[in-house]
């Protein structure tokens, strides 16, 4: 049964397969895959090297940790069934005024091959108890105008609509009752 996990290195081989899958695809949509690669791809491919990549991923929770400039903290889960890794979805733990207007407080991914089999919606479904543990009553997310599969996502988990901004579709969503 898929279900949301913290990063963890034994998922490498898996993880691997996924990222040829969106390289093949040309499918780097979210951005944050092509900035991993060009900053930890090469240590990929050394079981230490993701080890040390998963840990990095780990840390960028913390309001001291490691992170990218201008990025707020931040929290990853990958979506997996078994030894098999189907995606990733993050939380940012709070808005900045670029996010409030286009990337919202939280953002995920399918890998390619196990797209249109509703994990985008479990997902998302699933991650909202720990946007309500880090206090976010609601919690932005976003799409482009033009994803239409995201939306349809989005609007299953409860999203409400608020605007547009900049071609983004900006829907709210309660994380708990």
């Amino acid at each position: 049964m898929a279900r949301l996990i913290l990063p963890d290195a034994r998922f490498r081989v898996s993880f691997l397969d996924a990222v040829r899958e969106h390289v093949t695809e040309d499918d780097f949509s979210a951005g944050a895959l092509a900035r991993e690669l060009r900053e930890h791809g090469e240590a990929w491919r050394r079981p230490e090297g993701f080890a040390r990549y998963v840990e990095a991923v780990r840390q960028e929770s913390a309001e001291d940790g490691r992170r990218p400039e201008g990025f707020v903290p931040h929290t990853w889960y990958w979506y997996v069934d078994g030894d098999t890794y189907l995606g990733r979805i993050q939380i940012r733990h709070r808005l900045t005024r670029w996010l409030l207007d286009h990337g919202g407080h939280i953002g995920y991914g399918v890998r390619p091959g196990a797209r249109r089999r509703g994990h985008a919606t479990a997902m998302l479904r699933d991650v909202l108890p720990y946007a309500r543990a880090l206090g976010l009553e609601e919690v932005l997310v976003t799409c482009d105008v033009t994803n239409v599969a995201s939306r349809k996502v989005i609007e299953a988990v409860g999203g409400e609509f608020e605007d547009e901004r900049g071609g983004k579709l900006r829907y709210w969503i309660r994380t708990g009752r």
